[in-house]
């Protein structure tokens, strides 16, 4: 399983998690805010960089 998988796998199943123990609305929060802060935390570089390589190509 690729390191990308793994991380999604693990995503999936803290949303889980959380929409057992909370509500479906802080889970869904968490899960789309944690990644947009993350991609908002980046430089403006970074952020191009990000955007120009392909999916496939981020884990090299």
């Amino acid at each position: 399983m690729s390191r990308g998988a793994k991380i999604a796998v693990g995503g999936v199943a803290v949303g889980l998690v959380l929409w057992i123990l909370t509500s479906f609305w802080i889970a869904a929060l968490v899960m789309l805010g944690v990644p947009a802060a993350a991609y908002l935390l980046l430089d403006p570089a970074q952020r191009r960089r990000l955007r120009r390589v392909g999916r496939k190509e981020l884990g090299r």
